[in-house]
C-alpha cells in the first residue's frame, strides 16, 4: 500500500473536509488527532480485561486520529498559518500517537508483544529516515511501502476485523492468545498487520536512507 501516491488525487476532497475547521488553530487539530489515538490505544488495551467488541470503537478512533492528522496540515496551508513550529509539533505528536497505538495493541493480548516491539521500531525508523532527509537538506520524504497513512488504514482494518470473535472469520480468536493456526504458526489479524509493518517498515526505512545518501554531495 502506498497511499501517499494518491495525495494529489484526493486533495480536493481533503479541502472540502477541512472547510468547517478553517477557523480552528491547526495545532488544536494536531492535539485532537493525538487524543483520538490515545482513546484507541486505551480501548485496545481494555480488550484484555473486557471484550473484543471494543476493537470496533477502537477502529473508529484510529480512523478519526488519521483524519484529524490530515486536517491539521490542510487547515494550516489553506489559512496561511503553516509554520516550522507547527510542522515540528505535528511530527512529535504523530510519534507519540504511534507509540500509544502499538502499546495499546500489545497490551490487548491479540498480538505477540515482541512482534509489537519490532513493529514499533520499524515505524519509528521509517519516520526517522523521512525527517532525517529533511534535516540534511533533501526535503521531507513520504514515499515508501509504509507511509503513516498506510499504517493507519491497515490498523483501522485490522482492528475492525478483530472486533467480534463471533464473526465467521477463520482467524477470529475466541479469547486472547487463541490464534488461527497455519502450518504450526498461530496468529491473529493484528499479528498479520504488524508483520507487514515490520517488513514494509524496514524496507521503507532502507529505501529512504539510500535515496537520501545518494542525493548528498560526495566529500571533498
Amino acid at each position: 500500500m502506498v497511499l501517499e501516491a494518491f495525495r494529489e488525487r484526493v486533495s480536493a476532497y481533503v479541502s472540502r473536509l477541512a472547510h468547517p475547521f478553517l477557523g480552528w488553530q491547526p495545532d488544536r487539530l494536531s492535539w485532537i488527532a493525538l487524543g483520538w489515538a490515545a482513546l484507541a490505544a486505551a480501548l485496545c488495551a481494555l480488550v484484555r480485561w473486557t471484550t473484543p467488541l471494543l476493537f470496533l470503537p477502537a477502529a473508529a478512533a484510529i480512523f478519526l486520529s488519521g483524519l484529524f492528522d490530515v486536517l491539521d496540515g490542510e487547515v494550516a496551508r489553506a489559512t496561511g498559518r503553516a509554520s516550522v513550529r507547527g510542522d515540528f509539533l505535528d511530527h512529535v505528536l504523530d510519534r507519540y500517537a504511534d507509540v500509544l497505538l502499538l502499546v495499546g495493541i500489545a497490551v490487548s493480548g491479540y498480538v505477540y508483544p515482541l512482534l509489537a516491539l519490532f513493529a514499533l521500531v520499524s515505524l519509528l525508523l521509517t519516520s526517522y529516515m523521512g525527517t532525517q532527509a529533511q534535516a540534511v537538506g533533501q526535503g521531507r520524504l513520504y514515499r515508501g511501502l509504509l507511509s503513516r497513512a498506510d499504517r493507519l488504514v491497515v490498523l483501522t482494518l485490522a482492528a475492525f476485523l478483530e472486533f467480534d470473535w463471533s464473526l465467521p472469520w477463520p482467524w477470529a480468536p475466541s479469547a486472547p492468545w487463541a490464534h488461527f493456526h497455519v502450518a504450526g504458526i498461530s496468529f491473529t489479524v493484528i499479528d498479520v498487520a504488524l508483520v507487514y509493518f515490520v517488513i514494509a517498515g524496514q524496507w521503507t526505512a532502507y529505501e529512504r536512507a539510500r535515496r537520501t545518501y545518494r542525493a548528498l554531495p560526495n566529500p571533498p
